[in-house]
């Protein structure tokens, strides 16, 4: 009887949680790679009107340049600018874009475009749409009715 009181005494002292453990400390980051240098910065604005434009450019041959103004009756901001950078194998990539009420617009040099349409698809796509139009002009709808009784 004593032992077995002993067991229940020891497995309870054994399962009361401990307050006094400190977790571990977090790890420190490593940073394997050096900082990169800003060489250029500037910023304007926005002043009164909205307008605002910025540029950087960094050691490693990065560079940002924007500029925008509220255009338009409801005063959306319209920008235009660049990002230009070197790839690793030593490519340049240079990017340019607008962006207005008619959206957001990039170019370069770097991306993919469409295959031009084989001869044989443009003539299709002609024909299909004379045959539309020709369609169009003789067809006429007539609307019919919504309820019909059947006798």
């Amino acid at each position: 009887m004593n032992a077995l009181l002993l067991c229940c005494l020891l497995t309870v002292v054994a399962a009361a949680p401990q307050y006094n453990f400190a977790p571990a400390p977090a790890p420190q980051p490593s940073y394997r790679s050096p900082v990169i240098a800003i060489l250029r910065q500037d910023q304007q604005g926005p002043d009164a009107s909205g307008t605002y434009s910025f540029l950087y450019e960094s050691a490693d041959g990065i560079s940002r340049q924007e500029q925008g103004a509220p255009q338009g009756p409801n005063g959306a901001v319209a920008s235009q600018g660049r990002w230009s950078f070197t790839f690793p194998d030593g490519t340049p990539g240079v990017f340019n874009f607008v962006a207005d009420e008619f959206g957001y617009k990039v170019e370069s040099d770097l991306l993919p475009t469409p295959h031009p349409l084989p001869a044989h698809a443009i003539v299709q796509i002609e024909k299909a749409r004379q045959e539309d139009q020709n369609n169009a002009a003789t067809f006429t709808s007539v609307p019919q009715q919504a309820y019909t009784y059947f006798q």
